[in-house]
């Protein structure tokens, strides 16, 4: 029988905890200058990634058999604080300038010299990693605009990041 007291006995350790996690992104090869251990206490936000197989629909005698088709993989985005002197925003300017310079539009050729493994870790209230992401071979496409305003009083600012990658692998799937 469905009851309260049978729902808290199956929620073990109380349920995740959407502000239980911790962030790693790697330095990509041509190096970025990025604090990594800045950026893990500096992040506000995140997401466990997403993965979508798509659907291919086959006519067959008036109606659509659905059978899968290959699997995508959509942007992954995190949000960060603005400290005073910018280190981590500076860090991935510099990460996507290397990509394709503002003034001359040239960029590192190959891939993997700009491509970094980024990680994303669930805790439980132990500290401890219940679920951990790795997101393999991305790169950031877009450093969000930061608005200021003389009425912004008690907020820092912040800004968002956005990556593209190949593929994710977890501690749970192989």
């Amino acid at each position: 029988m469905a009851n309260v007291d049978s729902f808290k006995a199956k929620l073990i350790g109380g349920g995740a905890r959407a502000n239980l996690f911790k962030v790693i992104i790697n330095n990509p090869p041509i190096g970025a200058g990025l604090n990594t251990e800045l950026l893990s206490f500096t992040c506000k936000g995140a997401q466990l990634p997403a993965s979508v197989v798509a659907q291919i629909d086959v006519p067959f005698r008036g109606r659509q058999l659905k059978v899968a088709g290959d699997r995508t993989f959509e942007n992954w985005t995190i949000t960060a604080y603005n400290e005073d002197a910018q280190d981590v925003r500076s860090a991935f300017e510099s990460w996507m300038n290397s990509i394709n310079e503002h003034v001359n539009n040239v960029g590192v050729k190959n891939p993997s010299l700009y491509q970094a493994d980024l990680i994303v870790q669930q805790l439980d209230r132990q500290n401890s990693i219940t679920k951990e992401y790795a997101i393999r071979g991305a790169f950031p496409v877009n450093v969000s605009a930061i608005d200021l305003s003389y009425d912004a009083n008690d907020a820092v600012e912040e800004f968002t990041i956005e990556f593209a990658y190949q593929y994710w692998e977890s501690n749970t799937t192989s």
